[in-house]
């Protein structure tokens, strides 16, 4: 996904109060049923059914909507969004629509007819999750056997078919230690790249939250991420972990190097948290949040247009003011690049403006 529009953008300074964001990224869970019962999931999803879902008609006016902000990417997501029947008259639309529309299955629903179905509606990338670099610690993280196994099978189908894919994986104690491996597995594999996540207990993680890894391992894992860049050919990204963003710039400028990110797409460096900013969750029901992880309700595309929550939403607009944060995340000089975790930070305090509780930064001076 190199070729990248910018979305469509007014606004001002970053931190002013009125800023109104560019739309980089929407993900849409299309459906909360899912063929897995993953311990770390978000959503708490299983086989549903699950009532008041956003029928066809209802998906396609969201994505006419989408379309009149930007031209953002729209991750397909879930549950598992193999498992919505009209999954590919949905994909197929907002390509026409001029979105770059991308998927999240979890490898195990591909076969030959779907891969090509997924490549005919325009699906430009698909991300598969790897949470273990063995069959025994990938399916235990799942809680279904065979998931490692069918996660490979579709990867393979959806090369064979021309569609790219990365590998995600969600870091926990359980598979830290395993990390190095996950992504020899990824590059072996042929993945564009590799996205890491770091657990935010909500959902069902909120189960594992012993499993969350400490702040000293947080740091530790995102300066090995970082060391990785010149030695993959992947392109590499931290989700859910803001203080990459800081660390970026640091080690640069420790090295006396001078980097461009790259700043559209789904490889995309450009902030920490992007909840409310460059980035929405759009629930199964149609609830806008600022990500999947922080469960606030800022508007309900069955009431109110898309562009208008995106536009007027009180907590969109207080989270894009960077002058709002609390603790020491307001007084950190990297927090218009890094932010915290938002969802972290609510799910600990119950304020989403809070400091982030993983961080071990200390800011040097306030901004």
């Amino acid at each position: 996904m190199n070729d990248h529009q910018h979305p469509s953008s007014k606004g001002t300074h970053p931190g002013s109060k009125d800023r109104e964001s560019s739309l980089r990224l929407v993900a849409w869970e299309v459906t909360r049923n899912c063929n897995l019962s993953c311990i770390h999931c978000r959503a708490s999803a299983t086989l549903g059914p699950y009532l008041n879902e956003l029928d066809t008609d209802a998906g396609l006016v969201l994505l006419d909507q989408i379309s009149e902000v930007g031209k953002p990417v729209v991750i397909l997501t879930g549950g598992e969004p193999l498992l919505r029947p009209d999954i590919f008259q949905i994909a197929r639309y907002g390509t026409q629509k001029g979105l770059r529309m991308v998927m999240a299955p979890n490898g195990t629903l591909i076969t030959e007819a779907i891969a090509t179905e997924m490549a005919e509606a325009g699906i430009q990338r698909i991300s598969i999750s790897l949470d273990g670099s063995t069959k025994e610690s990938h399916d235990k993280f799942r809680q279904v056997e065979g998931a490692f196994d069918g996660a490979l099978r579709g990867i393979e189908r959806a090369k064979q078919a021309g569609v790219e894919f990365q590998i995600n994986t969600t870091i926990t104690q359980q598979n830290l230690d395993e990390i190095p491996k996950i992504q020899e597995l990824a590059e072996k594999l042929g993945a564009v790249a590799h996205h890491i996540f770091l657990l935010v207990p909500t959902g069902r993680g909120k189960y594992i939250v012993d499993q969350e890894i400490s702040s000293e391992q947080y740091e530790e894992t995102l300066n090995w991420f970082y060391d990785q860049r010149d030695k993959v050919s992947m392109q590499l990204k931290a989700t859910c972990a803001p203080h990459y963003y800081r660390i970026l710039r640091e080690r640069t400028r420790e090295e006396g190097k001078s980097v461009t990110f790259k700043t559209h797409g789904l490889d995309a460096v450009t902030r920490g948290c992007l909840g409310g900013t460059g980035f929405c969750f759009i629930s199964h029901t149609g609830i806008v949040q600022p990500c999947g992880f922080l469960d606030l309700n800022c508007g309900d595309v069955k009431e109110k247009p898309f562009e208008v929550i995106w536009r007027e939403s009180e907590i969109f607009k207080t989270l894009r003011d960077f002058n709002s944060l609390k603790g020491k995340c307001g007084k950190c000089e990297y927090r218009k690049v890094c932010g915290g975790c938002r969802a972290r930070a609510h799910e600990a305090t119950g304020d989403y403006l809070a400091e982030e509780p993983l961080c071990l930064y200390e800011p040097t001076r306030t901004c």
